[in-house]
């Protein structure tokens, strides 16, 4: 089943704020179990210095049989029980030893000894004899308190070295929190990476790439239905555009061909009219023994035939609809062809200067570049068409930027300032009602970025107006 990038999204939310609240919880309860043994901590110390206080009063009286150091040290004895039942009240499962009935025992029984050393004490005093038990007692109330020192110092020890054991516990709950939050962190960084700021980056070069005239298909994205699904859109926008480019690009070779056409049948009419004079001449002749002559005319004929068939042909070539495919041909070979094509429409006041080496080589469409050439070419022959001038044709190698430069200028009424920005968007002209689509150079930028290549143009009002074409040397894998 496939997740949706949003899905995605809340599930990677909902983990990375159960692992934050899991850990504030250990956090909090970590430090709430030490904040309770340091209470626990502090209340056994004070319970440890009351039972020293009971223990010095014990031993004042046995030092000097004062009855005053005998009660204070049983009132010392009711505090220390009083404040070892308040812990177990308030801290009791907090404390490592849960089981204090032993200590109260012992703290019932000291008290008690030293009730009946009072007692006994009371009573020596009314009849004026002293105690014969009194030294027995006294090594028996010395055991009980030492006992009892010795029980809750050792508890407080314990205590301590929990509180020790729970502070680097802590200390490692936090290091392995932290280094916890920094691995969902970097899985949080690694998510957003791969599943919507990649997806992002080949969908914002895809669209890069068509700003540039590259109608490539943007490759399947396989990070949620919705990216698949934008993926998707853009790939049908690409193929309308590609749709619509098709079909401009055959609009304006329509529209080329319109041009031509006049020029095209006057120049098929040339050797179609030495075709009928030489088959006359053969007809006339045909009585005749002379078998060279005849061979002549025949050729002449055969000439002639070539002739037309290879100006259809280049119109054919040229009018053809075809996909975008390109392949190593020579610049000079397509310049010569296209003059071909458009020589009947240039007036006698115009010539041209093709300066392109023989050996020339692109990798293009040549359908579609010769259809940019005859476009810039008929602009300039228009642009001279009143003052007449010479329309060069030049070729060389653009080392700086690895590419092929052509260039096309003349020399007539160039382009204003103001339309010079204008010129490339479609359907702009200059041209009257009925003599121009717009097209042209719209449709010429179009081809020569789908190249992969530029145009620039260069022009100064009243001489003329500069075409660069520039080809990449190679193919783009």
């Amino acid at each position: 089943m496939q997740i949706s990038l949003r899905k995605k999204i809340y599930i990677h939310f909902c983990v990375f704020m159960a692992v934050n609240g899991l850990i504030w919880f250990l956090s909090y309860y970590g430090d709430y179990e030490l904040n309770q043994k340091l209470q626990i901590i502090d209340k056994k110390n004070d319970l440890l210095s009351t039972v020293l206080e009971a223990r010095r009063y014990e031993k004042n009286f046995f030092l000097d049989g004062d009855r005053a150091h005998l009660k204070q040290a049983i009132a010392y004895v009711d505090a220390i029980e009083y404040k070892l039942r308040h812990i177990i009240n308030a801290h009791g499962k907090y404390t490592l030893t849960r089981d204090f009935n032993p200590k109260l025992a012992d703290i019932r029984a000291y008290d008690h000894a030293l009730q009946q050393l009072l007692a006994t004490t009371d009573a020596g005093v009314r009849t004026g004899k002293a105690p014969e038990e009194s030294v027995a007692v006294h090594k028996k109330i010395s055991e009980m308190g030492h006992r009892i020192t010795e029980d809750f110092d050792q508890l407080v020890r314990q205590e301590r070295l929990h509180v020790r054991r729970l502070i680097g516990r802590s200390r490692f709950g936090f290091f392995s929190s932290m280094g916890a939050l920094l691995l969902l962190s970097v899985l949080t960084t690694l998510f957003l990476i791969f599943n919507v700021t990649g997806p992002l980056k080949s969908i914002e070069d895809a669209i890069h790439k068509i700003a540039k005239g590259d109608y490539t298909s943007i490759p399947t994205v396989k990070a949620g239905y919705e990216f698949e699904s934008l993926v998707s859109s853009l790939n049908e926008m690409i193929n309308e555009l590609n749709r619509r480019g098709e079909h401009l690009v055959q609009m304006e070779k329509l529209a080329s061909l319109g041009t031509l056409t006049s020029g095209v049948a006057h120049e098929l009419n040339n050797p179609l009219n030495n075709i009928s004079t030489s088959l006359q001449i053969l007809m006339e002749e045909l009585e005749d023994a002379d078998l060279t002559f005849k061979r002549e005319m025949l050729a002449e004929a055969g000439q002639q035939v070539d002739r037309a068939r290879d100006i259809v042909r280049a119109l054919l070539e040229f009018a053809r609809q075809s996909a975008f495919s390109r392949k190593p041909v020579y610049i000079r070979t397509l310049v010569d062809k296209t003059i071909g094509l458009i020589r009947s429409e240039i007036p006698g006041n115009i010539s041209l200067s093709v300066g392109v080496p023989e050996k020339t080589e692109a990798c293009v469409d040549p359908a579609r570049i010769q259809q940019v050439l005859i476009n810039l070419m008929m602009n300039g022959i228009h642009a001279m068409t009143d003052s007449g001038g010479v329309l060069d044709i030049r070729c060389h190698m653009c080392e700086a930027e690895n590419a092929l430069c052509l260039q096309i200028q003349d020399r007539g009424v160039g382009i204003p300032e103001e339309n010079r920005s204008r010129i490339f968007d479609p359907f702009f002209t200059t041209k009257g009602v009925g003599k121009g689509s717009g097209l042209g150079l719209s449709v010429s930028h179009g081809i020569i970025e789908q190249h992969g290549g530029r145009i620039e143009v260069d022009s100064v009002p009243g001489r003329g107006t500069t075409f660069n074409i520039y080809l990449p040397c190679q193919e783009d894998k």
